[in-house]
């Protein structure tokens, strides 16, 4: 059996490595403080990212596919664009994501079904989650032409365990159908509680955090996305002070070996 890795880089930055095949996921690839922050989220003066890359472009590119759970601009840039071979296998969420990253000009983009898209003996999910309630973030993204939606990847080979990439999600009936559906050995989250200024977060907080881990008791979680936005209202240490059995909460540059 092949060793599974997940090599946090930063932010919702990783590298997968699954059955023998390495897959990077959300390059955001600008270096320190070249953005402004979220003008919607809190924090907005306080420029991201708030911390350079661990490791060059060029390693970080070094893949066998591209995964981009949505088109946002803390998942995905310009520079990442540019050093990425266009050539690439490129997974996205919608043909929505399809038309942009092929304007972009990537040759092979291909859209993931919820029944499983194969690739090199690989099976891959997507799952639906929630980018802050529904109901009133949907709506404030429609207004400034921002995309709501965000997917969860999971991962299924046989010589792998069950990985489950939630992705920018809030605890929701979304992801419990995920967790039930898929029955995943892993999960990274994305932690770092990323909040507007009406005060509605867009992904896991603490409270969330503990809600996945009371649910997913036989899974070990992975908490990503920490540290790095504007509009963070979690560090990596309040995670590590909650103190939850089978949650762990890598470094930038740390590879986990499952």
């Amino acid at each position: 059996m092949s060793k599974l890795q997940i090599h946090q880089i930063r932010n919702a930055t990783i590298i997968v490595t699954y059955n023998n095949k390495r897959f990077l996921i959300d390059p955001w690839l600008m270096p320190k403080d070249y953005m402004a922050g979220f003008d919607a989220g809190v924090n907005s003066n306080i420029r991201q990212p708030r911390v350079e890359l661990p490791i060059s472009i060029e390693k970080i590119v070094d893949v066998d596919a591209v995964i981009l759970t949505h088109y946002h601009p803390d998942h995905w840039d310009e520079f990442a664009a540019k050093a990425i071979n266009k050539n690439i296998p490129f997974f996205v969420q919608s043909e929505f994501d399809k038309d942009i990253i092929e304007k972009q000009g990537f040759q092979d983009v291909r859209v993931i079904s919820e029944n499983g898209t194969d690739f090199e003996g690989i099976k891959l999910y997507k799952t639906n989650g929630q980018h802050g309630k529904r109901e009133i973030v949907k709506p404030l993204c429609e207004q400034v032409g921002m995309p709501y939606d965000a997917m969860g990847v999971v991962f299924k080979s046989e010589n792998e365990k069950i990985l489950y990439v939630a992705g920018d999600t809030i605890w929701c009936e979304e992801v419990k159908i995920a967790l039930d559906k898929h029955n995943p050995d892993i999960i990274v989250t994305n932690s770092c509680g990323a909040t507007l200024i009406n005060g509605e977060r867009l992904i896991m907080n603490l409270e969330d955090m503990k809600e996945i881990v009371a649910y997913s008791k036989n899974s070990k979680i992975v908490a990503s996305h920490m540290d790095t936005v504007s509009h963070l209202t979690v560090t990596r240490d309040d995670i590590k002070n909650l103190k939850l059995e089978n949650v762990l909460v890598p470094d930038d540059n740390q590879i986990l070996v499952f």
